[in-house]
């Protein structure tokens, strides 16, 4: 399974770069960074989600398995540009091996942009979240097909400690029931199979009724259209993630304002 090979190229990749930057060190930085970190401010990721009305997280993507690169080469300053006009959190792949990310893209962002950053990557080492935390991002995602329930937890706790807010994803009803016992503020439904990569919206119609009141939800991926916002928003989700349309659209910004007053 592609989810299987992305896990473990990821693993490689972690034991190179603690060889380079040992876990001892990249928690002193982390620790600096926290010197400097505003972690009362009220405009944080979780609030950017909350507020009334939908609200989109626009993604910086360069590629991904089910679609390839993107279309179009993409700038990423006009493109943050773009987004710091008309959505209201980012999202940044940093996944080197399947997507094309890294974290230079990130801290790119973050000097670009007030928004906050949400940290797109498969985390399964407290590494990463040390790292997530040097590099300035806000949130970072956890993925409950490739973690047990006492990593989630474990890892839910370290990012609120580092002053970052989690978005939990979840594709079907085992993986929804995993991820409420860490309690979490945000819960993400991916219509995309991890597995073989197909979409299906209504995955997060189906999964909705699971979700208690009081949660924020978002909906992920497969989201292109007019259609697929209207239906989403039907269905009574908080939150869109969307990458792969916005990175392709020419005024990702206008996109964005108007999917919003559908």
């Amino acid at each position: 399974m592609i989810l299987d090979t992305i896990v473990e190229d990821k693993s490689k990749r972690l034991k190179t770069q603690k060889e380079k930057t040992p876990l001892k060190e990249m928690r002193a930085m982390a620790e600096e960074a926290m010197k400097g970190y505003d972690s009362k401010r009220k405009y944080c990721f979780y609030e950017a989600l909350r507020k009334p009305g939908i609200s989109i997280i626009g993604e910086f993507k360069q590629s991904s398995p089910s679609a390839g690169k993107i279309a179009a080469p993409v700038n990423l300053t006009e493109r943050i540009e773009a987004y710091n006009a008309s959505v209201d959190a980012i999202s940044c792949l940093t996944e080197e091996d399947h997507f094309s990310g890294n974290v230079g893209y990130l801290k790119t962002i973050r000097k670009a942009s007030l928004l906050p950053i949400l940290r797109k990557d498969f985390m399964i080492d407290e590494y990463q979240f040390y790292e997530a935390r040097v590099i300035g991002a806000d949130a970072v995602l956890l993925i409950a097909a490739i973690l047990d329930d006492g990593q989630m937890k474990a890892f839910y706790q370290l990012a609120r400690e580092l002053s970052m807010d989690v978005l939990t994803e979840s594709h079907d009803e085992r993986e929804i029931e995993r991820v409420l016992k860490i309690e979490p503020r945000i819960v993400g439904v991916n219509n995309r199979n991890l597995k073989d990569f197909s979409i299906a919206l209504e995955n997060t119609k189906r999964l909705k009724q699971y979700i208690p009141q009081g949660k924020v939800m978002v909906a992920e991926s497969g989201i292109k259209t007019d259609e697929d916002v209207r239906f989403l928003k039907e269905v009574g989700v908080d939150a869109f993630l969307i990458g792969q349309a916005l990175m392709e659209a020419k005024d990702p910004a206008a996109v964005a304002e108007g999917w919003k007053q559908l």
